[in-house]
This record gives C-alpha cells, structure tokens and sequence, in this order.
C-alpha cells in the first residue's frame, strides 16, 4: 500500500505515531512504530522517530505491505524447558530458532512450539508473541524466561526495564582483547545504509554492555559479557565497533563456512519470581558445536 496524506489542524501537535495510528486503527502500536523505524512512514519525505510531534498542513508518506493476518498456530519444535511453574518457564532456545512469527517467518518459530506445549502463555504482546517478554536474536542461542500469565509477564518486563532481571553471555570474539574487564557504551540506531542492522551513532538509544575476559587464544578471545541495556543486537553491534566481531556473525563481522551462526551465547539468567520474590538464578553450558569450535583453536595464551 502507498500513498501520503496532509495533517490537518485536529491533530496539529500529536505524536506521528498516534496520527498514523487514527489512519490506520487496524495497525498495532508496535506496527506502526516498526514501520516508522524501518522508513516505511516518513514525515515530509524525512525518516523520523514514532513519537516526532506532526504539525499542520505536513505531509505523511508510507509505502508498505497490506497487513495480512497472521495467526501462530501449534507446531512440535525442538527445545529444551529448563525450568517450569504455573507463572513462567525457562527455556534454552536452540541457534537457528527465530523467536515468534513475523512477515518473513510464519511458521517453525519458538512461539510455535511454546503453544503446542504449553497450555497458557500471557496474552500482552498478541497472538503473535503470546508468552515473549524479551528474545534472543535467531542465531543466539541459551537462556530466556517465558511468562504463562499477564501478572507474571507485567512482572518479568518491569524487571528487564529496571535492570533487575540479568542477562549473561558469552562469545567467541574475533582478535585479542587487551583490557581483562572493561564497558562498552554509545548510542545504538538503525543503520542508514541497511535498515536491518544497527550501528553505532551520535544518537539514538543509550546501550551499556560490560564484559570480562574469559580466555585468550591466539587470534580469538572468549568473553563474558553482561548487559546494563537491552538493545536489539547491542553485544553484536558493540563487538563490531571495537574492532572484535563475534565468531560466525554474518551481519556485523564474517561468516564461517564451520558455523551456522554467530558464537553467542545466553548463559545465565536471574530474576525474582512474581508470585513469591524468590531469586531465581539458571545456568546453561555452552552448546556442543560451540565447545567444539573452540577446542579446535591454538593453545591459549596466559
């Protein structure tokens, strides 16, 4: 669908987001606020943010597929449940799995498999994302924690947005790391040239990622790293603007004809529970392919 239309005087001031939104009432927030970000809606032929102030007589132009209805239904997919109650589980996500279904994945997602095994997940992010408060990039693999409820989902997001749920990972990284410890910190938004990839900017969203050396190899590094922000493909993006990208990442360094995917990994995971304030801490060992890999490296070095 393409098309434009003129802002007229009732909605002078109000959010493009909302504007869009009074146009298109069919269309999710979340829709529209990916559509604005992915350049598919521009305000006076200008890429800007969901929440720009529109004013009188300005032009909105959008250029997008018809939405088309789209309904996760049960397929039987290979993961593993680590952990599971009445209000959440927690499950270790596979690489190559993609989290919940979207215009370019309809089907053979995580969401698939979560509702033809569990019978109730939280209904706040639709019928596509039902149960999904965060996710994992597709070839990340490891930890994440569903909710089976709305409270437990309300819960589980506030933490993640107060930085009281953590998220631990590791990577391999191309190149020596010459700091033992150390925190990445910029401002990440959607690349200019590829609207699929994030860069490091002079804006945009703040991303904090602290991380600590694990082992040195002879022109690799194997990393922890743990995240004060959760911006999508923040550790891989980071890795890239210090010069070491992570192992196998096609997007921000090189493939490697041996991997099927970057070599990152959601080790550890806490929070508290929502129904009883329990700390709740779990840890995943590394997939066999990526214990693999590096034991075919050079000797470490001290």
């Amino acid at each position: 669908m393409k098309g434009e239309f003129i802002i007229e005087e009732k909605d002078n001031n109000l959010r493009l987001d909302n504007v869009f939104n009074n146009f298109q009432p069919s269309f999710s927030r979340s829709h529209i606020k990916n559509l604005i970000e992915s350049g598919n809606i521009l305000l006076q032929n200008k890429l800007v943010k969901a929440g720009e102030k529109v004013k009188t007589g300005q032009v909105v132009s959008y250029d997008y597929e018809d939405l088309k209805p789209l309904q996760a239904k049960a397929e039987k997919i290979d993961f593993e449940i680590v952990y599971e109650d009445k209000d959440l589980l927690v499950i270790n996500k596979p690489q190559g799995l993609v989290v919940h279904p979207c215009s370019s994945t309809k089907s053979g997602t995580l969401v698939n498999g979560l509702l033809e095994r569990v019978k109730d997940l939280s209904g706040i992010n639709g019928v596509l994302r039902p149960g999904i408060v965060h996710r994992l990039d597709k070839n990340t693999s490891g930890l994440m924690v569903v909710a089976k409820n709305d409270k437990a989902h309300i819960s589980l997001a506030q933490q993640i947005k107060n930085k009281t749920c953590k998220r631990n990972y590791i990577a391999l990284c191309e190149g020596i790391f010459k700091n033992d410890e150390g925190q990445i910190k910029t401002y990440l938004e959607r690349s200019k040239s590829d609207r699929k990839k994030y860069a490091v900017s002079d804006k945009g969203k703040l991303a904090i990622t602290n991380y600590k050396v694990i082992k040195r190899f002879a022109n690799k590094t194997l990393v922890m790293f743990s995240l004060q922000t959760g911006r999508t493909h923040q550790i891989r993006v980071h890795c890239k603007s210090i010069g070491h990208p992570i192992v196998g990442d096609d997007v921000y360094g090189k493939a490697d004809k041996n991997l099927k995917g970057q070599l990152l990994h959601s080790y550890k995971l806490q929070f508290i529970h929502p129904s009883t304030n329990e700390n709740m801490s779990f840890e995943i060992d590394l997939p066999s392919y990526f214990k693999n890999y590096i034991k075919k490296l050079k000797s470490p070095i001290n």
